[in-house]
């Protein structure tokens, strides 16, 4: 039987390879929205990263998401994004 393919994707934070089911999928719309995707199939331009706050933070240090979203991210969506991943860390 043949073996699939783990899908592999880069943490914008960390810059290690993972499995895509490890990660989280940052969205950015057409409208210019950006938002967690839990599913990965939400429409538009994704980034990933590990589903902890050391790594969002190195992400903005280094300016990750806005190298992989070719956009600037407004500080407000780091928070969003801190806040929503500290709440699922805690559950």
């Amino acid at each position: 039987m043949k073996q699939r393919k783990i899908p592999l994707r880069k943490c914008t934070g960390c810059q290690e390879m993972k499995s895509k089911k490890e990660l989280i999928r940052i969205v950015r719309n057409d409208a210019g929205e950006f938002s967690l995707d839990r599913t990965g199939k939400k429409p538009g331009r994704g980034a990933y990263i590990c589903p902890c706050g050391e790594c969002l933070t190195k992400a903005q240090k280094t300016k990750g998401l806005e190298r992989s979203f070719k956009a600037p991210v407004p500080k407000e969506v780091y928070e969003q994004l801190l806040r929503a991943l500290d709440g699922e860390e805690h559950e």
